[in-house]
């Protein structure tokens, strides 16, 4: 298997299907209220690095880490096709993700996911990722569970 990771745009063909599934799946665990993805044309804005995964050129997986203004940034759409889990696909895109971040020199990386996603919490627990009260502009919601890594500065 020779799984790349590329800077993409999203509005392409095979980024879009997995948007979809996303969506799809997050629509049948919550309702509306709880369901906080962006849309394609949020994920086109100049704050936003979008990731995609291929298997040979199968677009396989996505992520975006969109920058808040403040030194932190936030996971959006991190997605793999259910046909290609199991393969490290979400664990290289964290890496790449993670590895942006600092890069970036960002402070810490936050996210919000819902309660009923066990591998997706799984994965961010894996990676040093902790509990959080609400970021941003979101709300308590007993649906949601908010996670932050901090990272470390090397400087």
């Amino acid at each position: 298997m020779s799984l790349t990771i590329a800077i993409e745009s999203p509005r392409q063909e095979g980024v879009i299907r997995l948007l979809d599934m996303s969506s799809a799946y997050a629509e049948s665990l919550y309702p509306a209220e709880s369901n906080h993805m962006l849309d394609l044309s949020s994920l086109e804005k100049a704050e936003v690095t979008f990731w995609v995964a291929r298997v040979e050129e199968m677009i396989v997986g996505c992520c975006a880490l969109v920058e808040a203004g403040d030194g932190t940034a936030e996971i959006k759409r991190m997605f793999v096709d259910p046909a290609a889990r199991g393969r490290s696909v979400a664990r290289s895109l964290m890496e790449t993700l993670e590895a942006a971040a600092l890069e970036k020199d960002l402070s810490a990386v936050r996210l919000e996911t819902g309660i009923y996603q066990p591998e997706a919490i799984g994965l961010y627990r894996k990676f040093g990722y902790l509990e959080i009260p609400p970021f941003g502009s979101y709300q308590p919601d007993p649906l949601s569970l908010f996670m932050e890594k901090r990272l470390k500065q090397t400087s």
